[in-house]
């Protein structure tokens, strides 16, 4: 197999820019949040409730929490109607909508190589014949 080597950066970046790309890495390579980015992507607007059935499997104290951080960084919207009993609702903003684009390319290699990973892998824990 040959090795590549990866694209340059395109352009020279700032200490700000770098620690904000660490920043998004680390929220988005937690378990929950591009779940939930991808649920929002894919259904739209969606209550507390179905956001936490259609990802499964998430408290109400995690889905509650990660839901926060992205509001705090700008991908997700609350929007609270005022009617009793409280209706709360979520919605990717544009910004959220653009990380979603951005992490697009991640579904499609994983598609594309899903196969010549599953191989490696089965590779790697086949011990080697004497």
């Amino acid at each position: 197999m040959e090795s590549q080597q990866a694209p340059a950066a395109p352009h020279a970046s700032t200490p700000e820019v770098d620690q904000l790309v660490r920043e998004v890495i680390a929220r988005i390579a937690d378990k929950w949040t591009m779940i939930i980015l991808e649920t929002l992507t894919e259904h739209g607007t969606l209550r507390f409730t179905q956001l936490g059935d259609l990802v499964g499997d998430i408290s109400q104290k995690m889905l509650t929490k990660t839901l926060r951080q992205m509001e705090y960084d700008g991908i997700v919207c609350r929007t609270v109607h005022p009617v009793v009993p409280p209706k709360v609702e979520y919605h990717l903003t544009d910004l959220g909508l653009s990380l979603s684009e951005a992490l697009c390319g991640v579904w499609l290699w994983a598609e594309r190589h899903h196969d010549a990973v599953m191989r490696a892998r089965a590779a790697f824990r086949t011990p080697p014949s004497p």
